[in-house]
């Protein structure tokens, strides 16, 4: 049987798209990623995300960061009505609109200190909320200066998302050994990472590491390596660096095999996404 491979969901071809969805079964997907950042906030419901190696039981008015390439996962309750707004962000168009502002610096922590799930208090879910209801407001909206003032909006939500990320977020339930195991990937994805040199890493028996693994991640770690080195030597590519190079760095000796690899998990070939 092949390898499990994750897959790239949903598109952006705006600057942000927003969605408030209600009902009663969401659109449950196995683990994925996106090639933008995407905020996701629970307004009634019960879910479950993972993301990377954390499992976070969301509550109503959480904000969950999940920063693009992060790999993660909606385990939705069918029981219950599922509400929540989900906005899709190119960090570049805010990052060019206000450079000084770092607006998606919270995207950033997220990923670098494993906090992403932000708990607004009474004060911060009372401000998010207002400037919510009026980007609601202004979503249909064609008067004049009714674009800017979506964007205003916008850049006022992560405005205040970002002073969230401040804030400590409460810890995820995860295994430590599959967090350390994950945190030795993430750190070596240039050099040899098989099942035993991972497994001893983190003092398991390779079937217990094994099982482990699949039970926190929904996948074997030969994926999951493979997938990390992908979306790496994607960055590397897109940043200027010859696919070659690019392929040998993230630990691809073969570079068929990488040029394989890549079109299957990407849907284009290393040198389209370089042009």
């Amino acid at each position: 049987m092949p390898e499990k491979s994750y897959s790239r969901e949903g598109y952006l071809h705006e600057n942000y798209r927003y969605f408030h969805l209600r009902d009663t079964a969401g659109q449950e997907r196995d683990f994925h990623f996106h090639e933008f950042d995407k905020l996701v906030l629970l307004l009634s419901g019960r879910v479950r995300y993972l993301v990377e190696d954390a499992d976070f039981e969301l509550r109503p008015w959480d904000v969950l960061l999940v920063r693009h390439h992060a790999i993660h996962k909606a385990v939705i309750d069918r029981s219950e009505p599922y509400e929540r707004i989900i906005l899709y962000l190119d960090r570049q168009y805010f990052e060019r609109a206000l450079p000084d502002a770092r607006l998606m610096d919270c995207f950033e922590s997220a990923q670098r200190e494993r906090r992403w799930l932000l708990v607004p208090d009474a004060e911060q879910r009372a401000e998010l909320k207002a400037t919510l209801q009026a980007y609601e407001k202004a979503a249909g909206d064609e008067r004049f200066g009714a674009q800017a003032m979506r964007d205003t909006l916008m850049m006022q939500i992560l405005i205040q998302v970002g002073r969230m990320s401040a804030a400590s977020a409460p810890e995820a339930a995860f295994d430590p050994k599959i967090a350390a195991a994950l945190s030795y990937i993430n750190e070596h994805l240039s050099e040899e990472l098989t099942v035993d040199i991972l497994a001893e890493q983190v003092y398991l028996s390779r079937y217990h590491f094994m099982r482990l693994f699949k039970a926190q991640t929904g996948s074997t770690a030969h994926a999951y390596v493979r997938q990390k080195r992908l979306l790496l030597a994607a960055r590397l590519i897109r940043e200027g660096v010859p696919v070659g190079k690019a392929a040998a760095d993230c630990g691809f000796g073969d570079y068929s095999a990488f040029h394989r690899a890549f079109r299957e998990s990407f849907g284009l070939s290393p040198g389209e996404l370089k042009k």
